[in-house]
């Protein structure tokens, strides 16, 4: 924490710099530049996680890039992205995240305001799941200098990264705190090597942070002590996600204003559910005509949906990847927004669709039953059931709900609260331990 007892001491907040002299600290705290707060909360977090976004993959876990730059407002925050390692590895593109060459990300960078290291961590090539005990042994010689510089450790993804967090937080003797967010528990946990260590693991974790209910309740299957998981969503750019006029976003988007765009946005993968959304479309546009797909993303289906998309001449758009302004705007363009994954946590892509006021029609898998949960929100459909799907996209292309009291869903907050909620939990687990008493 802040150490103002001594006589001469100097820290820093928001850019400027304040000296503190003497040794009441009641009067020192009071010193008032207009900030509310004049220096930032001293907290020292350290985290950890290997889907942080970097140079070859800027929209890899985009919420995560949000969600550490609120944190370092309110915490001394240190990142640490790391990327995967074996010998030889640019010379195996199979071996490395979707075929991407991960051995020219540099060791340092800028990403949003936040300094990030890159950390590399070994990994056997051909492996489903990577060695907790290798990626603690290997960022041990990084992690190592934050011994008496960290209050906590927040890992994000629970295998390997929560696993191998634990070892090094014991080393450390600081608390650790895990952030589960869907496929690390819905998936990962269900292969039996990462289930035996999450049960060792997830007992002995300080706080566990879900962001849905029934993420939530795995995470306490696997051991985790029911006080101390909190279930906290992530948090939306109300700013740029809010109500907007349809036909204006129409007529900058080029689209016209008799048709009816249903929305997909996120990775462009079998687990999205991809297949049967295309399945669906094409039965729902069989019989309207003023159907029209879009899909927003980039991933290993691409060629295989640009290839549908020809074969529907212009009635499905498949769009690549695209900045959040740019979904933003089609979302204010759309009727509904459609995202029929296997599993999910609480998909940040629903939120924002609430947060714009447009209806959802998903899957009943993780969190998503908790947001759609009213009739005027949109529908739930079951995994894999393509007639139940398109029946609920016929329907729901034509539900008009009022867009503000969608946007007013009390489930919706902004990053500074999303960052307020995870502080407060993060507080808890330093609080409630002591040096030396990290099992």
């Amino acid at each position: 924490m802040l150490d103002i007892a001594g006589a001469d001491r100097s820290t820093s907040a928001a850019g400027w710099s304040i000296h503190l002299v003497g040794r009441n600290p009641v009067s020192a705290a009071r010193l008032d530049l207009g900030l509310s707060l004049c220096y930032r909360d001293t907290m020292r977090v350290l985290v950890m996680t290997k889907i942080f976004p970097n140079q070859r993959q800027p929209g890899l876990a985009p919420f995560l890039r949000r969600q550490c730059g609120a944190l370092a407002k309110q915490c001394h925050l240190d990142v640490l992205g790391t990327i995967p390692w074996f010998p030889g590895a640019k010379l195996f593109k199979s071996f490395t995240r979707g075929g991407v060459d991960l051995s020219t990300v540099p060791e340092w960078e800028d990403i949003d305001g936040l300094r990030v290291r890159h950390p590399r961590f070994a990994y056997v090539p051909g492996a489903y799941l990577p060695s907790a005990a290798l990626y603690a042994a290997s960022l041990w010689p990084v992690v190592r200098r934050y011994r008496g510089n960290i209050d906590v450790i927040l890992a994000t993804w629970a295998y390997p990264d929560g696993v191998a967090a634990w070892m090094l937080a014991k080393m450390l003797d600081v608390p650790l705190v895990v952030q589960v967010i869907g496929s690390d528990i819905d998936v990962v946990s269900k292969q039996l090597s990462a289930r035996v260590q999450l049960k060792w693991a997830m007992p002995r974790a300080h706080g566990v942070i879900a962001v849905s209910r029934e993420l939530a309740q795995r995470c306490i299957d696997l051991g985790a002590q029911p006080e101390a998981t909190h279930v906290i969503c992530t948090g939306v750019d109300r700013e740029l996600f809010r109500p907007a006029d349809r036909s204006e976003a129409k007529r900058a988007l080029g689209q016209p204003e008799d048709v009816r765009l249903l929305l997909f946005v996120g990775r462009l993968c079998v687990d999205k559910g991809l297949r049967e959304l295309v399945a669906a479309f094409k039965q729902a546009w069989a019989q309207d005509r003023s159907l029209r797909l879009v899909i927003i993303g980039d991933g290993p289906l691409l060629r295989e949906l640009q290839e549908e998309a020809r074969a529907l001449s212009g009635n499905m758009l498949v769009q690549g990847a695209l900045p959040s302004t740019q979904i933003a705007r089609w979302l204010a363009a759309s009727q509904l927004l459609a995202l029929p994954s296997h599993h999910e946590g609480t998909p940040n892509v629903v939120l924002e669709a609430l947060s714009a006021g447009r209806p959802v029609v998903a899957t009943r898998v993780g969190g998503i039953p908790d947001l759609i949960g009213e009739p005027n929100r949109g529908e739930l459909v079951a995994v894999r059931d393509t007639e139940g799907l398109a029946q609920a996209l016929a329907r729901v292309a034509y539900l008009e709900p009022n867009a503000d009291a969608l946007a007013a869903a009390p489930e919706l907050y902004d990053w500074d609260e999303n960052a307020r909620r995870m502080i407060t939990v993060l507080r808890g687990a330093c609080a409630k331990t002591k040096p030396g008493d990290h099992v």
